[in-house]
């Protein structure tokens, strides 16, 4: 999908997230304090990010998970930008910028995927099967 099409599909926020590497604000995005069961895919590849199993309260204003759903389900990059060094996380698939990883998580991984709520589409546990996600029902039992 080209840049035009995103700007069609994905709402203002969602495409500055993903495509131009943005931030959203903390604390003023609809997933940083939401702990229902489901899945989080790439909200413009749909392709399988995170789970709400590994999901965390951070207190950071983001959502914050200790694990992606598959190691290779995200790319890490190291990010130099605002005059820091941090490790930005991008999807695999759909190279979506989605946030960073910090190494100020809880056990056991001691990892913090701090991720905008933009650049996910979370994906109840219930709906797994009718949105076509069905091999991750096992996750949820």
């Amino acid at each position: 999908m080209n840049k035009d099409e995103l700007k069609k599909k994905l709402t203002p926020i969602q495409f500055k997230v993903t495509q131009e590497d943005g931030t959203e604000p903390p604390f003023k995005n609809p997933l940083w304090d939401f702990f229902e069961d489901g899945l989080y895919v790439d909200v413009v590849s749909g392709e399988p990010l995170f789970t709400s199993n590994d999901k965390f309260e951070s207190s950071c204003g983001w959502p914050s998970f200790t694990k992606p759903v598959k190691e290779e389900a995200v790319v890490e990059k190291k990010d130099t930008t605002h005059f820091m060094i941090r490790t930005e996380v991008r999807s695999a698939q759909g190279n979506s910028h989605l946030g960073h990883v910090f190494t100020d998580g809880p056990k056991p991984t001691g990892l913090r995927y701090c991720i905008n709520s933009a650049s996910l589409k979370f994906i109840p546990k219930e709906d797994l099967e009718k949105e076509g996600y069905s091999e991750y029902k096992e996750l949820f039992d």
